[in-house]
């Protein structure tokens, strides 16, 4: 190995490293290897920036404009309102509701349509009394299946149609996916509503169909103000109250410090905070019975004096999410929004610090107050996904036909050719504004800059690694390794290795590596490209055996309840099913 590829090596290791140990952001992670590759002489410093201009970078961005679109104009609640009914059996719920969310997946970004119908879902399991998470994992699974179907539908799919383009002269068109992508769509939605469902753990099958605003239990503090009737009494005289109340008193704060075990002999003062595990109801209950405030009491006062009144909410956190890995404290929730962070759940585990104190996960659901009337903006600022029947904005029924129309001609005319497609997509956005779909003051608030910088981080390291003869180097090992054995073979070789990358990375990165890696192995077989390619895009895409190798699964761990060990019940049959039916699938539409 030459000296630039040893040293491109360390840093995709050291990149694989922090992605897979979660302790910083994947978008600063591939940044600073950036930083480090232009230092190290490996990326030449005149290209060091040239993947935020990258047509991939772009698609990605315009996308989830377009869908928010999508979503604003209210042509996605016209589907669901149509089609989604809790009368129905679990398997015809799951059945159609994936189907809906795979349609959806393939013309929209798959986060935005599992963020769209993943409170439906919930609704949905309320009103019909079962528990939510035997068609919450179905439906993220769904919405992934479904973006594999156009060039649009995930990242890895744009990814891969521009690296066509760079290395073979045209790019992948915008249903060129949709052969093999639809065919392993169609087996993984059957598959899941039909037996993954049922591989799913039972858990508080008892209290199946209760919303999560009843369901989660959550760490809260209350405070003691002067003027309350149980300054001077034991904490363990609370325990009568706490009882009734369904209310565990887990500990008291003072001067900063929680105590855990002595707190039921301490005498309570002015100024403490009582730490209680309870639901929102029950919270409200003994805050109300005792006199209690909430943990900022100033801010409860001025919350009061500048709304009609406040409310309770729940939200849950998405990866991308404004809060995530953050404070409540040190993003200012408070005296930014004039909204209180109540308490956390975490897939039951209990919250051992000061609430306000304590790092947000993705996955979490937050239990949040704020004023009434600015509510659906603290979500918004957040970027968080509300747990109840309303969507992230206002929709627009009069709109409805018009965004739909705008974005069916753009697709068309990039279909056939007529118009490139990040250009299509940038006239969407813009008649979107014009038109008043999206604000223009919203429209960037729809990107999702992290994966902007991820796109544009990597994207140069990708094309070092290429041009230093790399992804050869890698694609000489895997093609050793399958040496003398059907191409077929080498096909399904790719596909588990990048299955297996995607399942620990983000699918974007995967991508970027496994792409050129796919082209070079085609090279030294002496067979079409082509075949590969499309092995690296299905694998890619297909992230179904932990929380964090796609967004969607890290969207519903909260909501759902799941423990990190629940996905690969479902998901290792159906990514052995997706390469069973794939490779055959690519072989027959993808001569090589």
């Amino acid at each position: 190995m030459t000296n630039d590829q040893i040293i491109l090596f360390v840093i995709f290791g050291g990149v694989f490293a922090l992605l897979i140990w979660g302790r910083w952001r994947y978008d600063l992670v591939a940044f600073g290897a950036l930083l480090v590759g232009v230092l190290a002489g490996v990326v030449p410093s005149e290209k060091a920036f040239e993947g935020f201009g990258h047509p991939a970078t772009l698609v990605v961005a315009l996308v989830l404009v377009v869908s928010a679109g999508l979503v604003r104009s209210g042509a996605v609640f016209l589907i669901t309102r149509t089609l989604i009914d809790s009368a129905r059996p679990l398997g015809q719920h799951i059945t159609i509701m994936g189907g809906v969310g795979a349609v959806l997946s393939g013309f929209m970004n798959n986060v935005a349509a599992l963020a769209l119908l993943m409170p439906v879902d919930i609704q949905t399991a309320k009103k019909a009394k079962r528990n939510v998470a035997l068609s919450l994992m179905p439906l993220s699974f769904a919405t992934i299946l479904g973006g594999m179907v156009t060039m649009i539908g995930t990242p890895p799919n744009i990814i891969i149609a521009t690296i066509r383009q760079e290395r073979l002269g045209a790019p992948f068109r915008m249903f060129d996916f949709a052969p093999v992508g639809a065919i392993a769509a169609i087996a993984g939605l059957v598959f899941v509503a039909l037996v993954g469902w049922r591989l799913i753990p039972r858990r508080d099958d008892a209290s199946a169909g209760e919303s999560l605003m009843d369901l989660k239990q959550f760490v809260a503090e209350l405070s003691v103000p002067e003027e309350a009737g149980i300054i001077g009494k034991q904490v363990r005289a609370l325990y009568d109250e706490a009882e009734s109340a369904d209310v565990a008193i887990i500990g008291l704060v003072r001067d900063g410090k929680r105590r855990y075990g002595t707190a039921r002999d301490i005498v309570i003062r002015a100024g403490d905070a009582l730490v209680i595990e309870a639901t929102p109801e029950a919270l409200e209950e003994f805050r109300s019975a005792l006199s209690l405030t909430f943990s900022e009491g100033e801010k409860q006062e001025r919350l009061d004096a500048a709304s009609e009144g406040v409310e309770l909410f729940e939200v849950v956190v998405p990866e991308q999410a404004r809060i995530a890995d953050k404070t409540a404290q040190s993003i200012g929730l408070s005296w930014r929004r004039d909204a209180v962070l109540m308490g956390i759940s975490r897939s039951g585990k209990r919250i051992t610090e000061q609430v306000r104190k304590t790092v947000v996960r993705p996955g979490d659901i937050l239990l949040l107050l704020a004023p009434a009337e600015t509510a659906r903006d603290v979500t918004q600022w957040l970027g968080c996904l509300p747990l109840a029947e309303r969507g992230l904005a206002v929709t627009q029924d009069g709109k409805t036909w018009a965004a739909i129309g705008i974005f069916a001609a753009a697709v068309a005319a990039a279909s056939f050719g007529l118009v490139y497609m990040p250009v299509a997509l940038g006239v969407v956005v813009a008649l979107y504004t014009i038109t008043r779909i999206i604000p223009l003051s919203e429209v960037y608030n729809h990107i999702e800059w992290p994966v902007v910088v991820l796109l544009g981080s990597m994207i140069p390291l990708g094309a070092a690694l290429e041009s230093s003869g790399g992804t050869t180097l890698i694609a000489g090992w895997l093609t050793q390794l399958t040496a003398g054995a059907p191409v077929w073979v080498a096909l399904t070789v790719l596909m588990v290795v990048t299955m297996s990358l995607s399942d620990v990375l983000n699918n974007t990165a995967t991508a970027i590596v496994a792409a050129p890696v796919g082209i070079s192995m085609a090279e030294s077989l002496d067979v079409s490209p082509d075949p590969f390619l499309m092995a690296v895009a299905v694998a890619a895409s297909c992230a179904f055996l932990t929380p964090i190798g796609h967004k969607n699964n890290t969207l519903i761990l909260g909501p759902g309840g799941y423990a990190f060990g629940d996905y690969w019940r479902m998901g290792l049959p159906l990514e052995v099913l997706v390469i069973a039916v794939s490779i055959p699938s690519i072989l027959v539409f993808w001569p090589l």
